[in-house]
């Protein structure tokens, strides 16, 4: 029987400890966990991912600013706003929605978080402690962090003796998500567009992990029997079945052929998303824990 991973059901035990542990630090300290997040441009899907985060972060019992600024904001003022948020002891999360209007670059300003503030995991401070094996001191990228929990439900914490294979090298999840398999001593194989027999080169693995987007492009004979499946990828596809101009959610990989196979898959929806948000509501606790001089909480 396969087991199909609810990120939701993880993702609502990781808030509880949230919450837990954002209460315990004001009780004890006096500080309450604070998480500014940034948002140029009426992009409709930056605003509803926002709009879900500062929701979550209200129900943590964080203090949440939302700053929203119009689509002509240039790139002196949105990093003298960030600089504004990096001086700020109330603040100890700073997020800027990606992607940002064309006329900014994103980079600079995601390089100009405090790395202590940085709760998306993405300045190259970050970046770098996780590539040199610190879990301890730095933040990590939310989406990979949430994928190794749900690995975790399936494998525990240590990954001795199994290969793991990802698709996808973005510095956004592929390289962390790789990095943080080889932490937890599986053996890696990093998998691309470029990558020669890349069905043979997945079909190896005892954890596949697809973060490519391309829909359903992994298939069942890309799974080795008994395998966990973890899908990364979110892609609108139309569904004429549902109406005119209708559309429904699928992942990276083919979902009903390779849950045949595989002995545990993550599903689109439900899988990976819900973890993203809850891990970033978890990186922003650490912080706050960390700016107060108190042993952060373990997720």
């Amino acid at each position: 029987m396969t087991v199909i991973l609810d990120g939701k059901q993880v993702a609502a035990s990781v808030i509880d400890a949230v919450k837990t542990a954002t209460a315990s630090l004001e009780t004890e300290t006096g500080v309450r966990t604070g998480l500014a997040v940034v948002i140029v441009g009426d992009d409709p899907a930056s605003h509803a991912y926002v709009g879900a985060k500062s929701r979550m972060a209200k129900e943590c019992g964080f203090n949440s600013v939302q700053h929203t600024l119009p689509e002509e904001t240039t790139q002196e003022d949105l990093a003298a706003l960030v600089a504004s948020l990096n001086a700020d002891p109330s603040v100890h999360g700073i997020l800027v929605q990606l992607p940002l209007p064309k006329h900014l670059k994103s980079d600079p300003i995601i390089q100009s978080i405090l790395p202590e503030k940085d709760v998306d995991g993405l300045h190259v401070v970050n970046a770098g402690k996780l590539a040199t094996g610190d879990l301890e001191t730095g933040l990590i990228s939310c989406t990979p962090a949430g994928s190794m929990l749900l690995v975790r439900q399936a494998h525990g914490t240590d990954l001795s003796g199994l290969n793991a294979v990802v698709i996808g090298r973005s510095n956004l999840f592929g390289k962390p998500m790789g990095q943080l398999l080889l932490n937890a001593n599986a053996t890696v194989t990093m998998a691309h567009s470029k990558t020669k027999n890349l069905a043979e080169v997945c079909a190896r693995a005892d954890i596949l992990v697809a973060a490519v987007g391309r829909p359903e492009m992994v298939k069942a004979s890309w799974v080795k029997p008994g395998a966990t499946v973890i899908d990364v990828g979110i892609n609108r596809i139309p569904a004429p079945e549902r109406g005119e101009g209708k559309f429904r959610l699928v992942g990276d990989v083919a979902f009903a052929e390779c849950a045949e196979i595989a002995s545990v898959i993550s599903p689109v929806p439900g899988g990976v998303g819900p973890m993203t948000i809850a891990m970033l509501m978890a990186n922003t606790v650490i912080a706050a824990h960390r700016a107060a001089g108190q042993p952060a909480p373990k997720f």
